[in-house]
């Protein structure tokens, strides 16, 4: 396997036993289960025609198949399929299937779909996988000629029909143009599937999605012109394995074959460190740090699941309490506790807290799709739950939603109206912006997003994000000077220093921490202020009338100190223009500079807070203690 991952090389799936090794073990198949569980590695062409024919021997010699369940295919396809009918029956054997592939002779699918008498029929197969490729059908005449194919199945048989969309060939002949002229094969193909997807509808039948298959390994790579032209074949042999494995998902899923609840580990799974040795704080999760990020990321994609009714449980080797503590008080956790349906954490061995869970559920173990970083607890748990489907992780963290969407754990046959409520059918950006876009003004805009602002001073949890944030902010950004880690942390403790953190969240989500102050005391002849040394918001909160909530947060917090005013300070820069009159659009006072200036066009404003009446504005304001 290469070392860059690639779901053309099935990476989700462990590896196989080695050389003779597997040769070996193929041949010691003795019944069903044993093929089955050999079929759950990941194999290439040569060994999945070796399972093939070591199933067709147990069949001869009338040996106990059990647990697969027998299905017919009828495989009609416009290219040449000898490589590919063994590697579809070596794949079903993954999915418990004892597979029978009955395909026409070549050139012979019309035929075969249009003979009364056609063996199409008389062997009455189970399911019909219509696999016409773009080349065969441009020459035979494309949607019509597949309109009719698909007719003529529908008036004789009651099977299910697996139907794929095409993959445009990589050659554009008008470039980036291609897509404009209706007449250019990027455009026909395009246009077939469009038509496709509509009759597939209509019909009920499965989609097979290979523009989408092909588009994800690379269309040069699927469209080899050597082996089509030397051998027929309607795309590259290597990723007969990634195509057999996309047919044979849906073959599951006929059998009933679906994972319906997502098992998550904790530690460097969730986030990364150890929450026993590390602490709250020492965890790494959330914005500002590439790894935390990572975890962030695969706590969304488990929303997502969830949103679409996958059930979500926990399964880790930990102290209960210290387990969930980052679900009930860590900034960054997308996951809560009431996200979760079973939450297992002691010091019981994965695979007995994985049954526990099934049990609990009420759902099989086959049910269950356990996702973990540990490579060790990932042996253990199939050597002891075979039924258990474990996908393997690559070592980067920011790539386990990849390896987990792409195992096809959670494939789905349709998808209902009833599904579509439990979804989120936009992302938070695209629902804020419709929302925006039906509001009579920016107020009722505003009101309806539900906004809460949190405010905290500096504590260790929020120190990285902080520190990145001041460290990389640029535009909304008052005086763009830059704090360490270190400095960020010796202002935790310094009484003198006024420090804020604050988050936002809306209906739509969490916008993790946004805006970072940092206030230093000043004493003059007759008044004490606070100078505002940083003051850093996020872009993307722009307009929110948060930068008025701060404010007045700073308001608040200067009137309980006895503080008289707020002194501000702009330094420009080249890309903070956007907040040249921040200040005074806040009500500031412009006021002699302090010194002399170190910047061209620096300028001070001044706000007395005795007296002052804080705004009403459209945001719920929480304080949190640290």
């Amino acid at each position: 396997m290469s070392q860059r991952w690639s779901s053309a090389e099935l990476p989700w799936l462990p590896e196989p036993p080695k050389g003779a090794e597997y040769r070996a073990a193929t041949r010691a198949c003795s019944d069903g289960a044993a093929l089955q569980a050999l079929a759950r590695h990941r194999l290439d062409g040569n060994q999945l025609h070796a399972l093939a024919k070591q199933l067709a021997r147990l069949r001869e010699s009338g040996a106990e198949l059990q647990p697969l369940i027998p299905v017919r295919l009828a495989l009609l396809a416009n290219g040449a399929v000898d490589l590919i009918a063994p590697a579809l029956i070596g794949t079903a054997l993954r999915y418990g299937i004892a597979l029978e592939v009955w395909k026409p002779g070549h050139e012979q699918v019309v035929q075969a779909v249009l003979q009364p008498d056609s063996e199409l029929y008389t062997k009455v197969p189970d399911v019909v996988l219509l696999a016409l490729d773009y080349r065969g059908l441009l020459e035979s005449g494309g949607f019509e000629h597949w309109s009719m194919l698909r007719g003529a199945l529908a008036s004789k048989l009651v099977a299910p029909v697996i139907v794929q969309t095409v993959a445009p060939p990589p050659e554009a002949y008008l470039g980036n143009y291609s897509r404009r002229v209706e007449t250019s094969s990027r455009a026909l193909a395009a246009e077939f599937n469009r038509q496709l997807l509509d009759a597939a509808e209509e019909h009920g039948d499965l989609l097979l999605d290979v523009s989408a298959l092909a588009g994800s390994v690379g269309l040069e790579a699927w469209d080899d012109p050597m082996q089509r032209h030397l051998y027929k074949l309607p795309f590259c042999q290597r990723f007969v394995p990634l195509y057999c494995e996309h047919v044979a998902r849906l073959l599951g899923l006929l059998q009933g074959r679906a994972g319906k609840c997502l098992v998550l580990d904790l530690d460097n799974t969730l986030w990364g460190g150890v929450i026993g040795d590390d602490g709250l704080a020492g965890i790494r999760l959330g914005q500002g740090d590439a790894v935390g990020e990572a975890h962030r990321a695969i706590q969304q994609m488990a929303l997502d699941l969830r949103d679409r009714g996958v059930l979500l449980a926990v399964c880790s080797k930990n102290d209960d309490a210290r387990a969930r503590q980052p679900f009930l008080e860590h900034p960054e956790m997308l996951l809560k506790e009431e996200h979760i349906s079973i939450f297992q954490a002691n010091w019981t061995d994965k695979a007995s807290n994985l049954e526990a869970i099934a049990s609990a559920l009420d759902i099989g173990l086959d049910s269950l799709v356990f996702l973990d970083d540990n490579p060790a607890e990932r042996a253990q748990v199939r050597d002891a739950l075979p039924q258990v489907q474990v996908p393997e992780l690559p070592e980067d963290p920011a790539l386990f939603p990849r390896a987990l969407l792409a195992s096809g754990a959670f494939e789905v046959l349709g998808f209902t109206k009833e599904d579509a409520n439990r979804a989120r059918s936009y992302r938070a950006k695209a629902k804020r912006a419709e929302l925006r876009a039906g509001s009579r003004d920016l107020g009722e805009y505003l009101e309806s997003l539900e906004m809460r602002a949190t405010f905290n001073e500096f504590d260790g949890l929020g120190r990285a994000r902080i520190t990145q944030l001041i460290g990389r902010s640029n535009q909304f950004n008052l005086t763009t000077r830059r704090h360490s880690e270190t400095e960020i942390r010796a202002m935790e403790d310094d009484p003198e220093v006024h420090t804020l953190q604050v988050r936002l969240t809306d209906r739509f989500g969490d916008n993790g921490m946004v805006s970072v102050v940092i206030c230093r005391p000043v004493a003059e002849a007759g008044c004490s202020a606070w100078v505002i040394d940083t003051w850093l918001m996020s872009c993307r909160v722009l307009g929110r009338r948060l930068e008025e909530a701060v404010r007045d947060e700073l308001v608040r917090a200067a009137q309980a100190a006895g503080v008289d005013e707020l002194w501000g300070q702009y330094l420009p820069t080249e890309r903070n223009q956007i907040v040249r009159e921040h200040y005074p659009k806040l009500g500031f006072q412009k006021m002699a500079p302090r010194g002399e200036a170190t910047v061209e066009g620096e300028c001070w404003w001044r706000l007395r807070v005795g007296g002052y009446l804080r705004a009403e504005l459209p945001i719920e304001v929480v304080r949190r203690s640290s």
